[in-house]
């Protein structure tokens, strides 16, 4: 898959996500998406952001934009991740990382003097025509979901 760069058209993705649902990123042009990229399931950060984006998620309805979370993550973690909290967004598998790569966010990360490739937590603004608009890479959980949503309304 193709490597995804700023203000162009993403390459045609095949999203596996919670709802047993499987899409085309083209299916869904018309909406401005949020495609936010997170470590894993039912983790602090992972959990606090998800939770943000859920609160907010009104908010971001008026403003014409669709939420997906992302993870490495099975599609039976991200139900029981989904269940637990309530989401009403759906989460997306990338058990292959093919997503992930795409989007450049496998990063070499460091865990008590252990070295290994995970997720760097990172967000995506995908505009109606499908096009890479914005990008926060190395993001803070916290107040990360309200940042994006101010940007969305300002342009």
């Amino acid at each position: 898959m193709a490597s995804v760069k700023m203000n162009k058209t993403i390459p045609e993705l095949q999203l596996e996500m919670t709802g047993e649902k499987m899409l085309k990123s083209s299916d869904l042009k018309g909406k401005k998406i949020v495609l936010y990229f997170y470590p894993k399931d039912n983790t602090p950060g992972c959990t606090t952001e998800s939770i943000e984006f859920q609160g907010l998620k009104d908010k971001f309805k008026k403003l014409n934009t669709k939420i997906l979370g992302i993870s490495r993550d099975s599609i039976k973690s991200h139900e029981k991740f989904k269940d637990k909290y309530d989401f009403s967004f759906d989460l997306i598998s990338d058990e292959s990382e093919e997503i992930c790569k795409a989007f450049d966010v496998i990063k070499e990360k460091n865990m008590y003097g252990k070295k290994y490739l995970g997720i760097e937590r990172s967000t995506f603004l995908i505009d109606e025509d499908n096009i890479l608009i914005a990008e926060w890479r190395k993001v803070k959980a916290k107040g990360h979901a309200q940042i994006v949503l101010d940007h969305i309304a300002d342009i």
